[in-house]
This record gives structure tokens, sequence and C-alpha cells, in this order.
């Protein structure tokens, strides 16, 4: 909801003052947000509406005595001036709650900016969140592979936190652990601050046991390997990662379970909890897991990064491997479009955490950057407003309902684009979060079909 307005009188007048934000350590969502749309099932796929979502920011500092217009053609240029122009017609552009008419308006210290816009989220696999074990303490999920755990990037509503609050009544739950979006199996909530600090101490103590299986390259040794390379992150934003003398301190335990002569089901023991570290590991060993739509593909050179040969910057890798992604028109299996290669910067790590996504824990999710679905330079906007109506599809209240989603958003490139849906199979990494103990728990899940000894693609 959006924040009381409150006046403060100044020299220059009256003007809104934001008020200051109520910190809470759980991620909490209500009616309000998850009626913002609803799912739907299609060729084995889970699927979100389209629907229209307020980006909202607090001015920068950097931005103070700067036009708006300024603002929006140095640091938000995926779309063209244009955009914002057709938006501000629109009255999709607030500050401080009152519509933008004029872009050459110079923001203050606290302006509070508001944009609307209509989004489309990435679809994924329409296997349902099993609950595993659930008390007056915990939630423990086996959580299905393409689900990321938050909200972040382009996904929100096809979220483990989003889905569990609506489909099963679960909200303000504390993440403990998370997991990599493309990685499956046990996932834990604390349902109280008191819980979660907790089990938080237990892992400062390094109290807690990981176990992890995937299925892997050709036939791991027998014999235990362990692999201690230090990993570097190389970009948070495509999520990329590797083996470096630069990056942080890391150890992994490998045991073989299985080989049927081309592939081996491996069990995966991480002392640490760096980003990808099991996936990072792997490929140095020269074993990626099977369908790691990262670290087994050809963009790491002939031999797939391999003992940490490349033979590529960084700069170049990035490139080589959104390509490669990009010419099987599979960016949405990175959890990545177009739009975000194009925008600025990158979020930064949230903290060590268990085979994760470089997604960024958003406190308030409402509160992300400003500029969102980049407009095609092909679609004239400067005339757009001539030819039709610049409102919302849906009510105005910002929610398309169960018609308004099918409608067509004048601003909007995602519906005049046709996109590739991934089939279920791709959306499925052979990574499986096993098993997850503590102090005084111990919660597992059931080993996948493909890591079974007799299973063949």
């Amino acid at each position: 909801a959006a924040p009381a307005p409150k006046k403060r009188r100044l020299a220059g007048g009256e003007r809104y003052v934001p008020p200051p934000r109520k910190l809470n350590a759980g991620v909490s969502f209500g009616a309000e947000h998850f009626a913002e749309t609803s799912y739907y099932f299609e060729g084995g796929l889970r699927k979100v509406r389209p629907y229209y979502f307020d980006f909202r920011t607090y001015c920068k500092g950097r931005w103070v005595g700067r036009s708006l217009l300024h603002v929006f053609g140095t640091e938000f240029r995926a779309q063209p001036l244009a955009y914002y122009r057709a938006a501000a017609r629109a009255g999709r552009l607030r500050l401080n709650e009152e519509p933008v008419r004029d872009l050459d308006i110079v923001l203050k210290n606290n302006d509070f900016l508001r944009n609307t816009v209509h989004r489309h989220e990435p679809p994924v696999t329409a296997q349902p969140i099993r609950i595993l074990a659930e008390d007056e303490e915990v939630v423990v999920v086996d959580k299905p592979s393409s689900l990321p755990v938050h909200p972040c990037g382009r996904f929100r509503h096809n979220t483990v936190i989003f889905i569990l609050g609506k489909e099963h009544g679960l909200r303000e739950l504390h993440t403990l652990h998370r997991l990599d979006r493309m990685t499956s199996g046990v996932l834990m909530f604390a349902k109280t601050t008191a819980v979660s600090k907790r089990i938080d101490e237990q892992v400062r103590q390094r109290q807690l046991e990981k176990e992890y299986v995937c299925r892997v390259v050709g036939e791991f040794p027998e014999h235990e390997v362990v692999c201690e390379e230090p990993i570097l992150v190389v970009s948070y934003k495509v999520g990329v990662c590797r083996v470096d003398p630069k990056g942080k301190p890391c150890q992994t335990l490998f045991q073989r379970l299985s080989y049927n002569g081309s592939t081996s089901v491996v069990r995966c023991l991480p002392r640490t909890g760096r980003t990808h570290q099991i996936r990072v590991h792997l490929q140095f060993l020269g074993h990626p897991i099977v369908n790691d739509p990262i670290y087994n593909m050809e963009a790491w050179g002939p031999d797939r990064g391999k003992g940490g040969k490349i033979g590529k910057t960084d700069e170049e890798l990035l490139k080589a491997l959104v390509e490669e992604h990009r010419s099987k028109q599979s960016l949405e299996v990175l959890g990545i479009g177009e739009e975000d290669l194009t925008s600025s910067g990158e979020s930064k790590d949230s903290g060590n955490s268990d085979e994760k996504d470089p997604e960024r824990v958003v406190k308030d999710p409402e509160r992300n950057d400003i500029a969102a679905c980049p407009l095609n330079s092909d679609i004239n906007l400067e005339v757009l407003d001539k030819d039709k109506e610049l409102g919302l599809c849906g009510n105005q209240d910002g929610q398309t309902g169960e018609k308004g989603w099918e409608e067509k958003d004048p601003l909007c490139v995602e519906c005049r684009m046709s996109r590739r849906d991934p089939s279920p199979k791709e959306l499925v990494m052979f990574l499986h979060a096993l098993r997850y103990k503590g102090a005084d728990f111990e919660y597992c899940s059931s080993m996948p079909e493909w890591a079974m000894e007799d299973w063949e693609e």
C-alpha cells in the first residue's frame, strides 16, 4: 500500500515527505498483493496473467537538482525517452502521488516516484510445491526446479514465497536458507523471528549439514573427491561464477553413487555456501551437471571450463553465454530477458547462502528499479496517444482481473512480442537438495527420478 501522505512546511511551501519505513525481518505479502493477478496452467507450465504493477523509488541523492527527463535519459536507458513522455501522458508516472505532466520537473530530496508498468512474468514448471513438514515453528517444502525463492528480477508471483502465500495461506515467512532457482529440493522457512534467530545461530556455529544429489557428465571417480577451489562472482546480473584465486574460499565433498555408462549420480556435501558452489566445483572437476544451463555450455570453450581453463575474459565469457542462449531462444531459462541485458547496474550479492541464485532478497519488494518493461524503438510513441487511449487496460487500481489481462497494453512491448515457451524439460536441472539437518531437526525429500540408478535419458 502507498505510504500515507505527510506534509512538512518548508521555506518554499508545503511538499510531500515520505514516512520512514518499518523494517520487518520476515517477508510478508497481503491479500492486495496476491490479488494483482492469477495463475493458469498450460503445456506443463505455471503461467502468470499479465498485470499492472507499480515500481516505486525515493529520489536518490545524486538525482537531487536534476530534471526527471535527465535522470531517465542517463540512468534508465533501457527505454527511449519517448516511452517516458508517453507514460506521463497516460498518467503512469507519479511524483509524490501527483501525475507527472512535465518531465522537466526538478527533483528534490525525499521525492517519491511511482511508475506503473504492464508486467509479464516468465513461466515456471507446473510441478506443485510439496509440503514436507509444518508445525508452529517451521514449514519445510520440496521446491520444484525453475522457481525463485523470493521476488526478484522478472519474477514475483511465480516464486515460492508467493505460491505458498496464495495457495497455502503461509505468510510472514523467514528464509533460513535459499536454493538456486534451477535447484530443486528441501527448503526450510521459520514462522517466527525467534526461530529464525535460533537457526541462524546454528548456521554461524556451522552446525548445519546439507546434502545434495546431482547427475553429471562422464564417469565420476569412485573415491571421495574434495574440491577447495575459491569461487569468484563474474556477474550478479546474469548469475555466473568461476574458479579464481581471488575468489572466496570454499569446500565441497563429492561421492559417486552410480554410473550408467555415460553419466554419474553424485552425492554433494558443501561445507560452505558460496554462490553456485556445487555447480562451479563440478565444472572445474570436468564433470558439469548434465543439463546445467550455465556451466555446461559451449561458451566455456572446448573443455567447458575444466580445470579453470576458459581462454576468455569475463566480458567475452558473458557475451558468449548470452549469445549461445539467444541463438537457442532460451534466455528465459536463465531468468533474464533482453531488457535485463540493456538496463544499467548490477545487483549486489546479499551474502553467503546455500546454492543460491544471485537474486536480491528484497525486504520491501515494492521498491525496485523504477524503469521496467523496455520498449522497442520501432514503436512510434510520439504519435501513439493520437491513435489509442493510453490508460490502463484493467481497472484503475492496477489490477487486471480475469478479463483485462487478455487486452493488449499500448505501451507494453511484451504484448507485441511472441516468445517461445520453454518446455518443462528445459526448466529442470539435475541438482536436488536431498537433506537439511540441524542440531535438533532433520528433513529429507525423496530421491528424484533422474537420480535413480536405472534411469535413462
